[in-house]
């Protein structure tokens, strides 16, 4: 094994023992925390809770679950445990409809949370030798000043470029020699788009050797389709803002899952229906409580990501255990004709399909009292129409589209750059019904 891949050697290779007496220690004083806020200190009480009640971490099943809908209820200092003197900055979820949630740091969650993420992108080999790009928003958006924090804690010379502006990211990349991006998987398509309008090769043109992806879900095939587009390796992010942001999860070189850090927040995988735990394999919810913070601890957090705790160890030699890439949402799922679907299933069968593009639209409507499923995509600009290729591809794709989700949709094969885009996260669903 390589050496020096650890970043806390200590707490990254921790015996499933040590860990869990770990977990049980800081469980105990996150629920110290947690009491002195007014939403929990009700439900404790309610309960007769008392940190004696945990006798080891499987007893956090005592505590109920928490929703973004109770963070919404007690917006905005319903959570808060610490004075607001003591809290030293505020991060708000993207939400665009209702209350936002609102997530508060004092200065002790704000060194934490940059050591997380620097140790996140140490295990992908990061070092205080590069040069590292953010492409995301700063502000109250977790990916600006998670990653820029974490990245200067590791030692890394950062370029803040910020969201947009993809000439002038380009430049800045040509300019600073810049060797590590992180962006959401949508922008960097769109970079790639940017690269060729410019007659520039990112393998020729540029030092990059490392991009950083998450914010939004994306298949494997769109990773690795990624890859190909600017000649680097891209490692799979997992975060939310309830727990911090960024740095939640990453993978390390092998690529194998993302080792979920679990001295600073203990998972549990959960059937969404019934809320029973389920052993590791099994895709069901992940349900996060964050160990480590001061400010606003968040207890058995219901994320409504999909995904499965993968079993046996990594042979990069981490103990923490590794999370899959995460299948969709409880909520981004929809329904049309008893089935249910996920715009990822979707997704990878166009990401598969060499004459397609990176842009796709899925549309629900209903038509003559019927729901009907529209899937628009876009094709690549070297395609052509020759010998009936359109009228095959669009057969292909209804063929494997409907038996992955067992719905007969309706193919749209359109040209390249024609459906919307954004430098946000791509809107990959309208449901019009």
């Amino acid at each position: 094994m390589e050496m020096n891949v650890f970043w806390e050697e200590e707490l990254e290779t921790l015996s499933l023992r040590d860990l869990k007496r770990l977990q049980l220690r800081r469980l105990k004083t996150a629920f110290g925390y947690a009491s002195q806020s007014p939403y929990y200190r009700v439900m404790f009480q309610r309960l007769g809770l008392t940190a004696d009640s945990f006798g080891d971490i499987e007893d956090i099943r005592k505590i109920p679950f928490t929703t973004k809908d109770d963070l919404r209820s007690h917006y905005p200092y319903g959570l808060v445990a610490l004075p607001l003197r003591e809290a030293v900055r505020l991060h708000s979820s993207s939400g665009t409809t209702g209350r936002p949630t609102v997530i508060f740091h004092s200065r002790h969650d704000l060194a934490s949370w940059a050591n997380l993420v620097a140790r996140c992108l140490y295990s992908v080999g990061v070092r205080d030798t590069d040069v590292f790009q953010n492409t995301s928003g700063y502000g109250m958006f977790t990916g600006g000043l998670g990653f820029q924090y974490g990245a200067e804690r590791l030692g890394c010379l950062t370029v803040p470029a910020a969201a947009g502006n993809s000439r002038r990211q380009i430049k800045f990349m040509r300019d600073f020699g810049t060797t590590v991006i992180h962006a959401i998987p949508g922008y960097v398509v769109r970079l790639a788009d940017v690269f060729r309008e410019m007659e520039l090769d990112p393998r020729r043109d540029t030092n990059l050797k490392t991009l950083v992806i998450g914010a939004e879900p994306h298949t494997e095939e769109q990773r690795r389709r990624i890859e190909t587009l600017l000649g680097v390796k891209a490692f799979n992010s997992y975060g939310l803002s309830e727990m911090n942001g960024p740095g939640v999860a990453f993978e390390c070189t092998h690529q194998t899952g993302l080792h979920l850090w679990e001295d600073a927040f203990y998972p549990e995988i959960i059937d969404p229906d019934t809320l029973e735990p389920l052993p590791d394999g099994n895709t069901g919810e992940l349900v996060l409580t964050s160990l480590d913070r001061q400010a606003m601890p968040i207890l058995r957090y219901r994320t409504r990501d999909l995904t499965r705790i993968i079993p046996g160890r990594c042979p990069c030699g981490r103990t923490h255990r590794r999370i899959d890439r995460i299948k969709g949402r409880t909520d981004d799922m929809f329904i049309i004709k008893g089935c249910n679907i996920f715009p990822m299933q979707i997704e990878k069968i166009l990401m598969k399909t060499p004459e397609t593009g990176n842009n796709y639209l899925i549309t629900l409507k209903t038509v003559h009292q019927a729901d009907e499923m529209l899937v628009e995509v876009e094709l690549k600009e070297l395609f052509t129409d020759n010998y009936g290729n359109l009228e095959k591809l669009t057969q292909k794709l209804y063929q494997e589209i409907r038996d992955e989700v067992l719905v007969a949709p309706r193919i749209k094969l359109v040209e390249p750059g024609s459906l919307p885009k954004n430098d946000g996260k791509a809107v990959r669903v309208v449901d019009l019904r």
